[in-house]
């Protein structure tokens, strides 16, 4: 049944109960009576469908209660309480209608902030199209105030764009050529020229909102527990009735107890909660993809994190290139026609400096094998190339001089990461590479700590003096260096097994196995692979670490929120069932009690949207703002 449609019958069924009154009070008791059967009927139909069609899928729902209690109440004469229940239970479905829709806002804003239309240049000439008519490949012009259509490269021009409706971040970052820009975002000032890499259902913004459809569909445990023990609750609620009226023979008091048994506000005690955190954080950037993943992130004490691109800015800049044999230019050359097949932030490192140098990279491997954790092994030219850490060096059996193995251990001493070039056997080279640490990592790291994280560690396949380095800048308590991704699972099963609710905080393909071993797997959106964020169970789509302490916290006030839920949903029904049972209470009454119950939920977890506005800056005091709101 529609919204207008139910409003409809509220307002026919709570007219004629009004008129109800009114004969009353002029003596027309016939009419009185006939208003009021009228009104149950136009109340009480939709509530009986209902009923009949759970019937019919063997389940036990509320309406059935209603149904049966509205059924006895007419039979006995007590039109008045039939008229009354069937109208405040309408009306309380309605007003749960709309408050249900508030909680769903954060969808409903980001399916209007779509685009629609873009400005594309097609033979030389300016067309204004639909965004089903945009190709990969298309150029697109965008203007101070365009919403951007695509995902795309910047080909040509600079701008100020605002990416809050991806990152949740509303100050204005820069673009410039090469810089990619997203759908879904808007050009605060300026004029570029973007290439479509990405149009349609593809675009970031769309998968953005195809998650968070997911996620609001997707149940939590306690969610399906709720249901299943509603299933059960309901023939209990019928039983005891029974033995309520075998006792008592008093029908009043047994249609009475029955009514007011319905546990409507414990069934949506969950959901309500779940639905309203998964927008705040949409709204801010944070994809949870589930009420299972709240429930999850929310008993998260042991936080792992991946160091390159996740700990790190992924933006690494190459720092020395040494070659012993073949000229350096030469040799960058080869490094980078390799590298150009890696989706490692290395190897783009060096196919970047490569470009950035003039150098022109005309081939491609046509045989390569990429080496988790290791590097690439490839064959061009006809020469057999390797690129990668000294453990990939050492598993094709090729040996490193004294004064090589001195040369890289004082680059890594310096922070630096290195990949050692071999060719044909022999080391030709290395090229040494530095990422700067991420400005908010050590507030990041802090907040999480304050929050109750018990441990933090880092688990990389980097050399032991870079991820060491990292580790004491942030103050992160463990470190475990030079390791493949089978022996991160491997770590991660360990914390696992001694009891850890273990969250993996990554962002590449060598990341996805660990990602889906831990408890729950954190993927930094923005920089992240599509296999990363595919399995990651979280998405931080501004790829600010901060985003994983206003995550967690959000979760914890989630489920806090639904136990307050719960609580209320079951303490409301337990003492409205004892003054029934000791005569205080009256089908009516308890009725408009029990509807009042189920707004007090939805309006409680419509707090949740609420959730962070009293946060200072980006989230640095997340534990003051949960404590003070919570």
């Amino acid at each position: 049944m529609g919204k207008i449609k139910k409003i409809h019958l509220v307002i026919g069924s709570g007219t004629l109960l009004v008129a109800a009154f009114l004969f009353h009070q002029l003596g027309l008791l016939v009419l009185q009576e006939v208003m009021l059967l009228t009104a149950t009927g136009i109340a009480g139909w939709s509530i009986a469908k209902k009923a009949i069609q759970s019937i019919m899928m063997k389940s036990f729902s509320i309406e059935l209660l209603v149904t049966i209690a509205v059924v006895g109440a007419i039979l006995i004469g007590e039109y008045v309480e039939s008229a009354v229940v069937t109208f405040l239970f309408l009306f309380g479905a309605y007003l749960e209608l709309r408050s249900l829709e508030k909680t769903r806002n954060s969808l409903k804003s980001l399916v209007d902030m779509a685009p629609q239309i873009a400005t594309v240049v097609r033979g030389g000439k300016s067309l204004i199209l639909p965004i089903e008519e945009v190709l990969v490949g298309d150029r697109i012009l965008l203007q101070s105030g365009t919403k951007v259509a695509v995902d795309g490269r910047v080909i040509s021009g600079h701008g100020f764009m605002n990416e809050a409706t991806i990152t949740g971040e509303s100050v204005p970052v820069v673009k410039k050529v090469d810089d990619h820009v997203f759908s879904g975002t808007v050009v605060d000032n300026g004029y570029m020229e973007v290439i479509a890499e990405k149009v349609g259902e593809d675009t970031t913004f769309s998968k953005i909102i195809e998650l968070v459809e997911e996620a609001q569909e997707a149940k939590a445990r306690t969610q399906k527990f709720i249901e299943k023990f509603a299933n059960l609750y309901t023939p209990g609620i019928l039983m005891m009735s029974i033995l309520v009226f075998l006792i008592t023979r008093n029908i009043e008091l047994t249609l009475t107890f029955l009514v007011i048994a319905c546990p409507g506000a414990l069934v949506i005690s969950a959901p309500v909660s779940l639905v309203s955190g998964i927008g705040n954080g949409a709204k801010k950037g944070i994809l949870m993809k589930g009420g299972e993943v709240i429930e999850s992130l929310a008993k998260v004490d042991v936080v792992v994190f991946d160091k390159t691109g996740t700990l790190t800015a992924g933006k690494p800049t190459v720092t020395s290139i040494t070659s012993y044999n073949m000229d350096k230019m030469a040799f960058l050359q080869l490094a980078a026609e390799a590298e150009q097949i890696s989706e490692h932030h290395l190897g783009k490192t060096i196919v970047k400096e490569a470009e950035a140098r003039g150098i022109s990279l005309v081939n491609k491997p046509g045989q390569f094998t990429v080496e988790k954790g290791h590097g690439i092994v490839t064959k061009f030219h006809q020469r057999f190339v390797i690129l990668g850490n000294k453990k990939l060096i050492e598993k094709h059996n090729i040996e490193l001089s004294h004064s090589q193995k001195l040369e890289i251990e004082k680059q890594e001493l310096l922070g630096n990461t290195v990949v050692i070039v071999a060719v044909d056997g022999h080391v030709e080279g290395h090229i040494s590479i530095a990422d700067q640490v991420r400005h908010e990592a050590v507030e990041a790291i802090q907040q999480l700590k304050e929050l109750g994280i018990k441990k933090t560690l880092i688990l990389t396949g980097d050399n032991k003096y870079t991820a060491e380095k990292v580790a004491k800048q942030l103050g992160i308590d463990h470190v475990y260096a030079e390791m493949l991704p089978e022996e991160k699972v491997a770590h991660i099963k360990q914390l696992q097994e001694a009891g850890y609710r273990v969250a993996m905080v990554g962002d590449g393909i060598n990341d996805t196995p660990a990602l889906a071993m831990a408890d729950l797997g954190i993927a930094m959106g923005a920089a992240g692979t599509d296999i990363a964020i595919e399995t990651a169970d979280v998405v931080l789509m501004s790829d600010n670490l901060q985003r994983i302490g206003y995550g967690y916290a959000l979760a914890k006030a989630a489920i806090r929120n639904m136990k307050q839920n719960m609580a209320l949903a079951v303490g409301t029904v337990v003492l409205l069932l004892l003054g029934v049972l000791y005569g205080k209470i009256f089908l009516s009454a308890g009725m408009l009690i029990h509807e009042i119950s189920v707004l007090v939920v939805i309006l409680n977890a419509i707090r949740l949207l609420q959730f962070g506005r009293k946060v200072n800056g980006t989230y640095g005091r997340v534990k003051t703002s949960l404590q003070s709101s919570w």
